[in-house]
């Protein structure tokens, strides 16, 4: 099952859309009664972060595999497999905007599951189950997949399957952390999965249509960490997706324009959809007369051939919020990365309606970033500040592994 991933759908479409979700969502939620014999039902969904600089990212997927152990291996009893055949391959840009793909669903026995698994099928030599094709392109590149994904993505996320009742997860694959262009010009699959709420709820509006083409990339933020990203579509219209109930930063970037933001987006509850824009006044960004970089090397201690170092480069807009602007993979051969950053005065908008939001520039922050790596596993590094504004900067981190947890 897929959804539209803009906004071109008529008001009754939505309407069906958010009676759907919410009938899916009864089923959530509340005590579990196991000393009922009636099964429950899980479904499981589907869909993605955008990706960067590919025009196509597919993966496919055999199965989806549950278990009531998170420390259950691939070999032990009591897993409910929801199969896939054949097998679907899934370009994974086109779910964006709230799209969706339905991957099945199972009947469960009800109780307290803590493990998922997402299986893939591997490349052959003469069929590319996993590929990109990059911006401009028409080629598949074929993906490099660790041998661990013959036995499934480890997803440890709890949930309760009530008696006679429904449940609905949705796996939400970022495809841009994913994937991992090597020094060697090969690409690899290195993914990055978590599984958020399904419902339907977000932030939403439009982007000036004449930004489209240039990597323009929309996040809500909270404290300067990306919780959902997306991509506007051709006419700039934007959604995004399934939110956690709070305040949000939106930050809107594009290569070769100033960043916007706008400050404490409000979500109240597992139904608000907030506009942030309209098609007939949409969001637009300046151009910025200069972008430099901040590049250089992350180095694991120890080395790892599983984990992949990622750089953030941040920026404070004075007393108001810290938002990402751009976040990359360190080449998991060499370590080496590059971050391309404006150095033009960031625009700031605090939330209100009536809209349009009114935007202020902040000049006072022009060229002025925080850059941070981490990795799974090791520790973050501290914040480095860096001044852009007169040029490139090299930065190296090296990254210890972390203590065990007690």
């Amino acid at each position: 099952m897929k959804r539209p991933d803009n906004h071109s759908m008529t008001k009754s479409k939505h309407w069906f859309i958010a009676l759907f979700f919410t009938l899916l969502m009864s089923g959530c939620g509340g005590s579990v009664d196991v000393g009922n014999s009636q099964p429950g039902t899980l479904g499981v969904s589907l869909t993605d972060m955008p990706a960067c600089g590919f025009d196509k990212v597919y993966v496919t997927v055999n199965k989806v595999r549950v278990h009531q152990s998170s420390s259950a291996t691939e070999i032990d009893g009591g897993w409910t497999d929801i199969a896939l055949d054949p097998a679907l391959k899934i370009d994974l840009l086109s779910l964006n905007n709230g799209a969706f793909e339905h991957l099945g669903e199972a009947s469960l026995a009800a109780g307290h599951y803590t493990q998922l698994r997402l299986v893939l099928d591997p490349n052959t030599p003469s069929v590319f189950s996993n590929s990109v094709v990059l911006s401009g392109s028409t080629t598949e590149i074929p993906l490099v997949t660790p041998s661990a994904l013959q036995s499934g993505i480890k997803l440890i996320n709890e949930f309760d399957v009530p008696s006679g009742q429904r449940v609905d997860l949705m796996i939400d694959f970022n495809a841009c952390k994913s994937i991992v262009k090597r020094s060697n010009g090969n690409y690899a699959l290195k993914p990055v999965i978590k599984v958020i709420p399904f419902m339907l709820n977000g932030i939403r509006g439009y982007i000036d249509p004449a930004l489209y083409g240039r990597n323009v990339l929309v996040t809500a933020q909270q404290s300067g960490n990306v919780i959902q990203s997306t991509t506007p579509g051709n006419n700039g219209a934007f959604f995004l997706t399934r939110l956690v109930p709070g305040n949000y930063d939106v930050a809107i970037t594009a290569d070769g324009y100033t960043t916007a933001v706008i400050a404490n987006v409000p979500i109240a509850s597992v139904a608000s959809i907030v506009d942030i824009s309209t098609n007939s006044e949409p969001i637009t960004l300046m151009a910025s007369a200069t972008s430099y970089s901040a590049s250089g090397k992350v180095t694991l201690v120890p080395a790892s051939t599983t984990e992949v170092p990622y750089v953030t480069g941040r920026q404070a807009l004075g007393a108001n919020p810290t938002v990402t602007v751009k976040s990359r993979a360190a080449d998991d051969l060499t370590g080496d990365y590059s971050l391309i950053l404006p150095i033009d005065a960031p625009s700031l908008g605090q939330f209100s309606l009536p809209l349009p939001i009114v935007f202020a520039a902040q000049s006072a922050v022009a060229g002025q970033y925080t850059l941070e790596a981490s990795a799974n596993g090791y520790v973050t590094s501290p914040s480095y500040p860096v001044n852009l504004s007169s040029g490139d900067t090299i930065q190296n981190f090296s990254l210890s592994l972390a203590p065990p947890a007690p």
